[in-house]
């Protein structure tokens, strides 16, 4: 009951009141919880940088492999947030229960061909990108051991952005914390053997991934289970319900689509950047994890605005769903003013903090130098497409994001790199952000995401 009436304080407060309090007491926490866990995401570079180059670039293949299981992960997220969101909004509270169990469902049946394929191709799969020599090994050994724990990439991200959407965003927060704190510990020991515990190298920083992720997936499913969250689920009840699951999928299987298109994106640029050497790669996967940071106020943002979509669009507010969207939006361009100077001014600084080899700190440095350049348009297309997901429309920023990374992200990097090498491929990365940015805007101005039926 105590948690049942969470859910109603927090639905009348996400549709009523001011709603830059509203955007804040959402996006703060979830703030904290991502910096938490790119918190750990740097500190584990830092930790296999100095293992070697080689080291370095097998994570950062690893990095853009494991974007292919996130495909399936956010799809299901998608569509359960948005449907999760909409049901709180309209009071429909044994409906976003429903959809909980079922997302939960999807996410254990997703998580077995992830396995399955993981383990068993690791081999292959590296070298089609271009793996070679130590890379290939220690890159098997990291993709192996993260593959057999893929559940539990799943469920504690199903589970946290379900409780996001119905208006809980502390008890994600509080889990993922405590995980990466775990995973913070655990990785210096699996990693370089510290206190008599077995140095297995790169093999560790995965192992020690996949046990925090495990232990923060058993202590939220214990308390969904044990009605101490704002949704209540119930192994008595639990019962798989296809024709929920069609609707969740219906509205997901167009973000999991987006997510296909960036991870293929992702890894013909990886293909393309390998051309160029081992420091080359290492440059681009420091610089990923750099760019990512100053990405994570946005995520936060913008899945804050897709939550007050989904409950005002519930409780028949569209006016204030728009509204809570370019407020969100604004909040994270003021932010992104200042990291654009930041990483203008100490890229190459930062890049050295993770490996000193002087052409891969030149080389990274330049990307990131790029890319800050169009953090005003990646913001833009962060909030306002998430935001539409909110709504259940998945299927314009799926369009939007296939134009912008086949037809101008892709040739242009081909074209540019030809005469620039690595640069041209920054470049040719910057400005299809600073198209989809654009894009992005032009399409949620038009209003159609305010009449999506989930």
């Amino acid at each position: 009951m105590e948690g049942r009436q969470k859910v109603k304080r927090s639905r009348r407060k996400l549709t009523e009141g001011s709603i830059t309090k509203n955007v804040w007491h959402l996006a703060l926490p979830m703030m904290v919880g991502i910096l938490l866990q790119n918190t750990f995401n740097i500190v584990d570079m830092i930790f296999v940088g100095r293992l070697g180059p080689a080291a370095i670039a097998a994570v950062s293949m690893n990095g853009v492999l494991l974007g292919v299981i996130w495909t399936l992960i956010m799809g299901i997220s998608l569509g359960t947030v948005a449907m999760v969101a909409r049901f709180i909004g309209a009071r429909r509270f044994e409906e976003a229960d429903n959809v909980a169990m079922q997302s939960l469902f999807m996410g254990i049946l997703g998580s077995i061909p992830i396995t399955l394929v993981g383990f068993f191709l690791a081999g292959p799969i590296l070298q089609l990108l271009g793996a070679r020599g130590e890379v290939l090994s220690l890159g098997i050994s990291y993709l192996r051991i993260v593959s057999l724990g893929s559940i539990t990439m799943f469920l504690p991200f199903i589970t946290g952005s379900t409780l996001r959407g119905a208006g809980d965003v502390y008890t994600p927060m509080k889990i993922l914390g405590f995980a990466t704190i775990l995973n913070i510990i655990l990785d210096p020991l699996f990693i370089f053997g510290f206190w008599g515990f077995p140095r297995w190298g790169v093999a560790g920083s995965a192992l020690a991934t996949v046990l925090s992720q495990g232990v923060g997936a058993l202590i939220l499913l214990y308390i969904l289970f044990r009605g101490r969250s704002v949704l209540h689920l119930s192994l008595k009840k639990a019962r798989l319900n296809l024709e929920m699951m069609w609707r969740i999928a219906k509205i997901g299987v167009f973000g999991s689509l987006q997510m296909v298109i960036w991870n293929v994106s992702d890894l013909v640029l990886m293909r393309i950047v390998a051309i160029y050497g081992t420091f080359a790669v290492a440059a681009y996967g420091i610089g990923m994890r750099v760019i990512f940071v100053v990405m994570m106020p946005g995520f936060s943002l913008a899945q804050s605005a897709a939550t007050l979509v989904g409950q005002n669009l519930g409780a028949k507010k569209p006016a204030r769903a728009e509204r809570s969207v370019w407020i969100a939006a604004g909040l994270y361009e003021i932010i992104m003013v200042g990291s654009t100077a930041i990483l203008i001014i100490f890229a190459r600084n930062i890049v050295s903090i993770f490996n000193l080899t002087p052409e891969i700190v030149r080389i990274g440095g330049n990307y990131i130098r790029f890319i800050s350049l169009t953090f005003f348009f990646m913001a833009l297309s962060i909030v306002l497409s998430r935001a539409m997901n909110g709504a259940g429309d998945t299927l314009s920023p799926m369009v939007i994001t296939g134009i912008s990374l086949f037809i101008l992200r892709i040739p242009l990097v081909l074209f540019l790199a030809k005469s620039w090498a690595t640069t041209g491929i920054w470049a040719g990365i910057a400005v299809s952000n600073v198209a989809q940015g654009l894009i992005t805007t032009f399409w949620f101005t038009r209003g159609r995401w305010k009449h999506k039926a989930i």
